[in-house]
């Protein structure tokens, strides 16, 4: 198939676009003036950007570095529309005064920062810069969010609302997002970190987005109720058919639509026509497909593999399946009309073969693409028909941003705001109780104590897996106190003090490999580059870490009990990797303490927030728990009783 490229679609700006020297007076007496105005950044094409416009802001300036994706913002949204590289401290500051010297007040900053995460290497280097107000130039261009945060604490808009996938976390124990929340709050703002379905508000696609919001007026985080599910053919079923064949391009830049076809288009498809002009749909158009995938893309359904299409093209025409089969077992998936579509991606813009429209066989058109992620039909793109794909697989989409800004609109009477600024007081409270703790008798539960050296990390790590009564440890624990290596006579005294059989086997399988060894005991890091030796499991090793001073995440069914039971939900029995988690992130914040109170949630899930016959009486978090009971068994047990209880 020879390589096909689209014209180049140039078009108007916005009738109320402004250049950076018209800004000023745009906003003091211009489109401007008296609007509740907004700032994008990474605003790409502008799904954010028009989800804000659907809930009553207009966009006052919006910041990409794509230039395709800036010329489409600029043609579909009022105000600036500038291609700035934000890592860039000058270009970002030029930006930011020219706000600041235009005397606008802006309602809200809202983007997507691309957001890396850490390494375990560097988390603690990133901490402290971030602590500390520095830069770190030769990063700063793979840490965005950095920037996005500097442009809200100079702005200080009212509200604050950022997005980004899911999967972001998860690389780095949600460190960045932690650091956005603790920044923010320090700022004065109360914060909400959810996971949201895109499918709940219309967007008729496999879509799971991370939402972070914060305010500063006193109000609270209120979702609308998730909407009736939009399928495929709600979303695109009245586009007019295009029938294609191997040998002639696929759609056009303008082609008729029937404005009173029957069966009538959907509700959704009749508000993406709101605006378009009449009796014509733009950008209908895709990609020739070769014609071995022309073939393959007439006999599938929408249940079909690719690694089945061997079975159904026979003997004869097993040569059109090119790819590996086993590799490529989903290389190809024809959507279902009566089904979401799969997530739209950037990717779209290299190849469709994960979008084969439901009926015809062809990929999706880049004016269905847009309607998938629920742009209007109005709304064009700027560019060739792969600069469309790709502005479309990377935006927000706009009924999604449009659901969250809502959440973020100005409230009469301030709800549940005392659900959202409370956490600031409660990891502090927090805190001071697990550096108490660490002074006293149980200091082998936490890290940075002054007793506890990382051989007393991994010795606490090897222990805590044999299930010890918490009384049990401090025999074994106190003998190394303090010591930096393990050395024949310690490791003897730590192995006949072992309190049962089982942890002796277990002291000596892991400990008896490195004894004596000095290059093991150099630090927590050369340590770990040693935990093969030591044969240390992926729980032992993340308990070592966590003790050892390590900003990680320790997430397990005590620790997510005692984050659920502080914000009155069941997220630890229900949805332990999503809802869980975040649950847990608010809880335990972020800074330099952050590895203490980890230790110490950890510590009051296994020893008090127990699942059956909580200690509440004994739990520092006790005054913030809305879910202890009233009079509880535990409530008059002091805190050594627990401990030292059979």
């Amino acid at each position: 198939m020879p390589l096909e490229r689209s014209d180049y679609l140039k078009l108007d700006k916005h009738k109320y676009h402004c250049e950076p020297e018209e800004f000023e007076e745009w906003v003091r007496s211009g489109y401007g003036k008296g609007k509740r105005l907004a700032v994008d950044l990474f605003s790409g094409a502008g799904g954010l950007s028009l989800g804000l416009e659907r809930a009553g802001w207009t966009t006052a300036a919006a910041v990409d570095f794509d230039e395709r994706a800036r010329e489409t913002h600029a043609v579909n949204f009022p105000g600036m529309s500038l291609c700035v590289d934000l890592g860039d401290d000058g270009q970002r500051g030029e930006f930011v005064q020219r706000i600041l010297d235009s005397g606008a007040e802006i309602d809200i900053v809202a983007g997507g920062p691309p957001c890396q995460p850490f390494s375990r290497a560097g988390r603690s280097k990133i901490r402290h810069l971030v602590d500390n107000h520095n830069r770190d130039p030769h990063d700063l261009r793979k840490e965005l969010w950095r920037a996005y945060v500097d442009v809200v604490e100079r702005l200080l808009p009212r509200t604050v609302l950022m997005e980004n996938v899911p999967d972001m976390g998860l690389g780095d124990d949600f460190s960045v997002i932690r650091i956005i929340e603790a920044k923010l709050e320090s700022l004065g703002y109360a914060t909400q970190v959810r996971l949201v379905d895109a499918w709940n508000y219309r967007v008729p696609q496999h879509r799971k987005r991370l939402i972070l919001l914060a305010r500063r007026d006193g109000g609270g985080f209120t979702w609308d109720k998730p909407k009736k599910q939009t399928t495929l053919r709600d979303a695109i079923g009245d586009l007019p058919p295009i029938n294609p064949n191997p040998l002639d391009p696929v759609g056009s830049r303008l082609l008729d639509y029937d404005e009173k076809q029957d069966p009538k288009p959907s509700p959704f498809a009749k508000e993406m026509r709101k605006k378009a002009d009449k009796g014509v749909i733009h950008d209908h158009m895709t990609r020739r497909v070769r014609a071995d995938d022309f073939k393959i893309f007439t006999i599938m359904d929408s249940k079909t593999l690719y690694s089945e299409l061997d079975e159904k093209l026979g003997d004869d025409e097993k040569e059109f399946q090119r790819y590996d089969a086993e590799q490529f077992t989903d290389k190809y998936k024809k959507l279902d009309w009566n089904e979401l579509s799969r997530t739209i991606t950037a990717h779209i813009a290299k190849d469709g073969y994960w979008y084969i429209h439901p009926e015809e066989p062809r990929t999706l058109t880049v004016r269905e693409a847009a309607r998938i992620q629920t742009f209007p039909d109005r709304f064009r793109f700027a560019g060739t028909r792969s600069d469309a794909f790709r502005q479309i697989g990377n935006a927000v989409p706009p009924l999604l941003g449009e659901a969250a800004a809502r959440v973020l609109l100005p409230q009469d009477a301030p709800v549940g705001h005392e659900a959202t600024d409370k956490w600031p007081e409660v990891r502090e409270e927090l805190t001071r109780w697990a550096k108490e703790q660490r002074a006293g008798k149980q200091w082998y539960q936490f890290p940075n104590g002054r007793k506890m050296k990382p051989l007393g990390a991994l010795v606490m790590a090897v222990l805590s897996g044999g299930k010890l009564h918490p009384s049990q440890f401090a025999n074994v624990m106190n003998g190394v106190a303090g010591h930096r290596e393990l050395t024949r006579d310690v490791y003897l005294a730590l192995v006949n003090a072992a309190p049962t059989a089982a942890a002796r086997k277990r002291l000596e399988d892991r400990l008896g490999p490195v004894v004596d060894k000095a290059e093991v005991w150099v630090d927590a890091d050369s340590i770990l580059d040693h935990s093969k030796m030591m044969g240390l499991k992926p729980a032992e090793l993340a308990l070592f870490r966590l003790l050892a001073g390590d900003d990680i995440m320790l997430v397990n069914q005590g620790a997510l009990r005692v984050a659920a039971r502080l914000q009155q939900n069941q997220s630890h029995l229900t949805n332990r990797l999503t809802e869980g988690r975040l649950n847990l992130i608010k809880l335990l914040g972020a800074g330099r303490d952050a590895p203490v109170r980890m230790a110490a949630i950890r510590f009051v899930g296994e020893n008090l927030c127990r699942d059956k016959q909580p200690v509440c009486g004994s739990c520092p978090l006790s005054d913030y728990c809305p879910t202890r009971p009233q009079e509880d068994e535990g409530a008059a047990a002091t805190f050594d009783a627990v401990l030292t209880a059979d």
